[in-house]
């Protein structure tokens, strides 16, 4: 084994060679020698400005084996590849679910109930001290992971991940019924309900179910009477965004609302369908209000 010569006087980590500690020190400063010239952003990696060039490029090196689809950085490709090997996976003897090696003892905590590590600020518990870590740079302000192509920060490795597929492309989860892609696996398993007809999201006041916990939230201000959504102009109070966007043509004297049969028009739904009595009309209305 090399011997360790250079040490980082801020971290505490050591390296074996200079080149390794300088490409180490920048981490712990804003020094950013390496500017692209096409558009003049600025890196403190050599490597990273070469990925960077890749984009005014359009160069896409590295290319699946099974697939076809090509990456920009190895990185990328490595990630994306772990669809087909199965790699750094294991299966819990317990419930048989298989996920990623590094969050095996993160997955037997559910069976176990068991989390050992603490934070001192707000007593929450983690089954692992990477957990805790993570956990504690909410509390810190710190965001070690920076994107290259925008320079945003994030708490973690994996928020990264998904950010750069808004600059990659990247669609690695696609739907087994209809192939449409996606770029996170947890919006696939939200799409993968419009073929199954699941609603996991239960009222328990009036039971009526949702296949969406977005939509499950909006609905539950309705038991509550919570009203987060305010007209700054009269400060009336809404629960749903769609119902404050209606109140607003009151100010506006906005009237997207027709009647179909004398084409007078209103700012609000109720208001035409209030109309429509005269003419006791009973067709659907062309325009419809979403949340």
């Amino acid at each position: 084994m090399a011997e360790t010569l250079f040490k980082c006087e801020l971290c505490d980590k050591s390296f074996s060679r200079l080149s390794y500690f300088h490409f180490h020190e920048r981490s712990h400063t804003d020094e950013k020698s390496f500017t692209c010239e096409l558009c003049d952003k600025s890196f403190s990696h050599f490597s990273n400005l070469c990925s960077h060039q890749r984009i005014h490029a359009g160069e896409i090196p590295f290319t699946c084996e099974v697939c076809d689809k090509s990456f920009s950085q190895v990185s990328f490709l490595q990630s994306h590849q772990q669809i087909y090997t199965g790699e750094n996976l294991f299966t819990c003897e317990v419930c048989s679910k298989a996920a990623q090696s590094s969050n095996v003892l993160d997955h037997q905590a559910n069976h176990t109930g068991e989390k050992p590590f603490k934070c001192d600020v707000c007593e929450k518990t983690f089954a692992t001290s990477t957990r805790l870590l993570t956990h504690q740079r909410i509390h810190t302000g710190e965001k070690p992971f920076r994107c290259e192509y925008c320079e945003m920060y994030f708490i973690q490795s994996s928020d990264l991940l998904r950010h750069q597929r808004i600059h990659t492309g990247e669609k690695p989860f696609m739907c087994e019924v209809c192939n449409r892609a996606f770029t996170q696996s947890s919006t696939l398993m939200q799409h993968r309900r419009i073929h199954t007809g699941e609603k996991p999201f239960k009222c328990e006041v009036c039971k009526k179910s949702f296949s969406r916990s977005s939509n499950f939230r909006v609905h539950q201000r309705i038991h509550i009477g919570e009203k987060t959504f305010t007209c700054e102009m009269c400060y009336k109070s809404f629960s749903r965004s769609s119902a404050l966007y209606e109140h607003q043509r009151l100010h506006t004297e906005e009237k997207t609302f027709t009647c179909e049969v004398c084409n007078k028009d209103f700012a609000q739904l109720s208001g035409l369908l209030n109309h429509r009595h005269i003419h006791k009309v009973e067709k659907p209305l062309k325009h419809e209000v979403c949340d």
